[in-house]
């Protein structure tokens, strides 16, 4: 594939995961799909909950790539994303009705015209652990 086609695919994958398509993301990971991850195990199963988990706990999730290169087999994106935390707990912080917001940076390897691996950044988890801490704060001075 060419860079331009590997691009291509990477930004219907995070248009699929902004649309909690997990199919569609199924369908363009590579069967030894691997991540490599802070928080899930890095097999495409652990990868799929993660995402899952995100799902539910967000509503209104939007992903816009704000700069895209790639080169030979990879493609590297910064992205900033927003979703309201109104639906469920995650990394143990409730939903409070607000809208987040996160930047991430995210190289993919592509092979076979499938995403074969993803290493990623961003600040997603530490946006909730602040959530979590200011409830925490706020249960103990109650």
């Amino acid at each position: 594939m060419s860079t331009q086609e590997n691009m291509a695919l990477v930004r219907r994958f995070f248009q699929a995961r902004a649309e909690a398509d997990l199919d569609a993301m199924e369908e363009m990971m590579a069967p030894g799909f691997i991540s490599h991850p802070m928080f899930q195990k890095p097999d495409r199963e652990g990868y799929k909950r993660q995402v899952a988990g995100y799902i539910a706990a967000f509503s209104n999730i939007s992903i816009v790539i704000e700069e895209q290169v790639a080169a030979s087999d990879k493609v590297a994106s910064r992205i900033t994303g927003r979703a309201t935390h109104d639906r469920t707990e995650l990394l143990g912080a409730a939903p409070t009705g607000r809208e987040v917001s996160y930047m991430a940076i995210l190289i993919h390897r592509i092979s076979g015209g499938k995403i074969a691996e993803e290493w990623g950044v961003g600040t997603a988890p530490s946006e909730l652990m602040g959530e979590r801490l200011e409830q925490e704060i706020r249960a103990r001075r109650a």
